[in-house]
């Protein structure tokens, strides 16, 4: 047997507020608790170590012996928040892994089950689940093999010079934009199912946890996560399934699109990877679109395309991710890279930051960081001067060791991004709050029904209220703020009525304007506290 370890975080509204001094239960499967822990001042456990199987037995396609084990974790009910508990969290040997855990404000009068959210992470990982994805076909084609291949061997036996991941560096490819957010379809795409809105690389971190082995080597990983990437970034590009009438990006269904699984554990390691290359993606020369990295296990099934566990022997042999993206697709793929981003997003630099580092680039860092320690006081403040002294690196190592990077205190690409990520969440919930005690949404809630084409102060007052609610309730899409009742209002108007028991017709009522008040204050009551400490 050998050991992993285990931590959560709490928090909510999209890590903009951390959680404290809050209680967590792990679990046996059978009840038994095995930690009773209480979260730091940035909403994190301890880190504690667990039994799990040795890690070579995750390592090696066909075997009898258990890959991992598994815990229950439990956030009681408290401080306003809702009860709740993640079933089957997967531990590996010798991997640190982290469930996060984004609490919901407890809705007034509620019940019980209602008050508490409950996630079962299935027990058969991806990479050994028997599946099968469309490659490019039909959304409503009948499910078929995603990517079957003759063997878990490659398809050529010229070993290749390892050479780094990338070979050169990544080309531009500013032409796609990145985008901020995916919205996925909890379901095969015909199924009655919820959306989740989240951010992109949190999308990714999730998809890889979940396909492939965290024990796997390092190219085999890096593979695969550039084919996950690029397979959602063709899904939107393509606008796959929004063409088709659809208010989804992609699905969770193996039989059509990659594995998501809502309030499953990420992996540090992956999680690392992600933030390294999560603008990155696959292209062929003269095309525009992200290629449609198709994928299986290579073992249970089989396809024109990828093989996880394929990629997994050949990094084995000595060969780097684009020497085993090559053999598996043409002989010509590229690993590109965008910096197309939203307009908020402040451009890496180019160049780390360090120790020694001066000029306006740093001081920009620091605003950032110390805008940041105001919702995470573990943080420290330091002076936004531009230069990077020893008070500036103990703030950048404490945001790496909070945000599962690499606590070395230099601001490379994936922290620089993971600053201007948490800032802009920060600064959201902040601008939001304060816009609702400007606009003075009252206790009485308005009763004039609007709909579709309709327009004016009412609209803007519902646009406000359904992107605060978005923040702390992924089932919600953020919207534009136009005061025009489009059809993007009217889909997260569905998504809002949908997951809050309300009939699903777009249009607000009374009865939807009650529900909207409601979720709206019991998040104030709750979070506002939190704010004001």
């Amino acid at each position: 047997m050998g050991t992993g370890f285990f931590r959560v975080e709490v928090f909510t509204g999209n890590h903009a507020l951390p959680i404290a001094n809050d209680r967590v239960l792990i679990k046996s499967t059978d009840g038994n608790i095995l930690y009773d822990l209480v979260t730091d001042e940035n909403g994190i456990t301890e880190e504690v170590p667990l039994t799990a199987p040795d890690k070579e037995f995750s390592r090696q396609p066909f075997t009898s012996m258990p890959r991992f084990s598994v815990v229950d974790v439990e956030v009681p009910a408290m401080y306003g928040y809702k009860r709740a508990v993640v079933h089957w969290a997967e531990i590996f040997d010798t991997i640190t892994t982290t469930l996060p855990m984004q609490l919901h404000p407890i809705i007034e009068g509620g019940s019980e089950e209602e008050n508490t959210d409950e996630y079962f992470i299935p027990i058969e990982h991806g990479v050994d689940m028997q599946r099968g994805i469309q490659a490019g076909g039909s959304a409503d084609d009948p499910p078929g093999d995603r990517n079957a291949i003759p063997s878990q061997r490659p398809n050529n036996n010229t070993i290749l010079p390892v050479q780094d991941s990338l070979i050169d560096p990544p080309a531009p490819a500013n032409d796609i934009p990145m985008p901020e957010y995916i919205t996925v379809h909890l379901g095969s795409p015909s199924a009655y199912a919820r959306n989740v809105t989240i951010p992109f690389a949190d999308y990714i971190k999730n998809v890889a946890s979940s396909e492939i082995y965290p024990t796997w080597d390092e190219e085999a990983i890096y593979a695969n996560i550039y084919a996950q990437i690029s397979f959602a970034l063709n899904r939107m590009f393509t606008l796959w399934y929004r063409s088709r009438g659809l208010n989804f990006d992609i699905t969770n269904s193996t039989a059509f699109d990659q594995y998501f699984i809502e309030g499953r554990c990420i992996f540090d390691n992956i999680s690392q990877i992600v933030d390294k290359i999560f603008n990155n993606f696959i292209r062929r020369p003269g095309r525009l679109e992200p290629f449609f990295a198709s994928y299986c296990n290579g073992t249970t099934s089989t396809c024109a395309g990828l093989s996880q566990w394929g990629a997994q022997y050949m990094a084995q042999q000595g060969h780097s991710a684009i020497q085993i993206l090559r053999n598996y697709y043409p002989d010509d793929v590229q690993i590109v890279e965008s910096n197309n981003f939203e307009e908020h997003t402040a451009l890496y630099p180019g160049t780390p930051l360090k120790e020694g580092s001066t000029g306006e680039d740093v001081r920009l860092m620091q605003f950032f960081l110390n805008r940041i320690h105001g919702n995470y006081p573990g943080i420290p403040a330091t002076v936004p001067d531009g230069i990077f002294g020893p008070a500036t690196r103990t703030s950048v190592e404490k945001f790496q060791s909070v945000f599962r990077l690499i606590a070395d205190g230099i601001v490379g690409k994936s922290t620089w991004y993971a600053i201007i990520k948490t800032y802009v969440s920060v600064t959201k919930l902040a601008e939001l709050t304060s816009e609702g005690l400007r606009i003075g949404i009252g206790a009485a809630p308005p009763t004039t029904t609007i709909r579709l084409g309709s327009q004016g102060e009412l609209v803007a007052e519902l646009q406000f209220l359904l992107n605060y609610i978005s923040l702390f309730y992924n089932e919600v899409p953020p919207v534009l703020r136009t005061s025009r009742f489009g059809e993007e209002t009217q889909t997260s108007v569905m998504e809002f009525q949908k997951n809050f028991g309300l009939t699903a017709d777009g249009i607000v009522g009374p009865g939807t304007w009650q529900k909207l008040y409601t979720v709206y204050h019991s998040i104030q009551d709750t979070v506002q506290v939190a704010l004001t400490e």
